[in-house]
């Protein structure tokens, strides 16, 4: 027994010997070492499965996580924390920023003249396809073409949004917008914030959606129409001229319904605004005397009004309905009113 404690007791300070050699050489290790060492910690941060195909040439962020058999093209730029589930797939310049996640099958940019800007914190679902050549006749092979999309955007699964037709102009998407299963972003098309698109929503070329907007499902929108902020359009519609702010439309050709009553109360706008904005619509849509005249008349009624006149949502929804009527612009959806207007 003796012998054998005495034999653990010289492993025992043989190894503490060991262990202090080899911290103090650890201590002593050059600069380059150092950053050898800092070098494969930063490899190690990242996940890179071996069945995916990275060209040399790409700038991946820290922390990046790139699942098997993903492509990343040799101009593409992908920020810190950047998620790409398997078979999900980077082209052209695109660039991404931080924390965005494409889940399988989803397909970003395109190997075209121009380039594809992503922000941050943007969700891609089951087979995006997201800036890539757009579907119009008029564009040509090699021109510059252009997609931008702001941050917080959550786009579901099946969802295409093309690049722009021409160098001069770009297709938009700004932030934090809920676009939902199979929608379709031509184009040139401008998608202000914090708009929610349901399934199906397909908005034609050049079509400009303003903020707060919400579609139901289904809906097809004509190329060239704005949607105004905070309106509604029920499901199934067929959009073919503009939707003034605030309002709801419906019917297999749009027609206005109203105010978007329910989405004005959720956005917070107060008993105060909702009652001056009715009584404005019931002002140019539903005129009780005849000889009211024609919208534009109703129009200047309400501008004139000394106390709807003071209210700047109604002075908004008034300017959006003008602004509809001017030149290239396409009027606004069809109303029906008690005078028979």
């Amino acid at each position: 027994m003796s012998s054998l404690l005495y034999t653990r007791s010289r492993f025992s300070a043989a190894l503490r010997v060991f262990t202090l050699r080899r911290f103090s050489s650890t201590v002593t290790c050059n600069a380059s070492e150092e950053e050898k060492v800092t070098d494969a910690t930063e490899q190690n941060s990242r996940f890179i499965h071996p069945s995916s195909v990275i060209h040399p040439s790409a700038i991946l962020g820290d922390v990046v996580s790139i699942g098997p058999f993903c492509t990343i093209g040799p101009f593409a730029k992908l920020g810190n924390a950047c998620q790409l589930y398997p078979g999900s797939h980077i082209f052209g310049n695109t660039e991404l920023g931080d924390n965005c996640i494409l889940m399988t099958g989803a397909v970003i940019g395109d190997a075209l003249p121009g380039h594809t800007v992503i922000g941050r914190n943007n969700i891609f679902g089951h087979h995006v396809v997201i800036g890539v050549k757009c579907q119009d006749m008029k564009y040509k092979f090699g021109n510059e073409c252009f997609l931008e999309i702001g941050d917080n955007n959550d786009i579901r699964e099946h969802v295409s949004i093309h690049r722009s037709s021409s160098p001069s102009d770009k297709t938009v998407i700004g932030d934090n917008n809920l676009i939902m299963g199979s929608c379709h972003i031509a184009h040139d098309c401008k998608v202000g914030d914090n708009n929610i698109l349901a399934n199906s929503t397909l908005l034609a070329g050049h079509v400009l959606v303003e903020d707060y907007a919400h579609t139901a499902g289904g809906i097809v929108v004509h190329q060239f129409c704005h949607i105004g902020s905070f309106s509604f359009i029920g499901g199934g519609s067929v959009v073919s001229q503009d939707v003034p702010k605030y309002t709801m439309v419906s019917g297999e050709r749009a027609e206005l319904r109203g105010l978007n009553l329910e989405g004005l109360r959720r956005r917070g706008f107060s008993a105060t605004e909702i009652k001056s904005m009715r009584a404005a619509y019931r002002e140019i849509f539903m005129p009780t005397d005849t000889s009211s005249g024609n919208i534009e008349d109703r129009l200047a009624q309400v501008e004139q009004h000394k106390e709807l006149s003071l209210l700047p949502a109604v002075c908004s929804m008034v300017q959006s309905i003008r602004d509809s009527f001017a030149e290239h612009r396409r009027g606004i959806c069809k109303f029906r009113s008690r005078s028979g207007s």
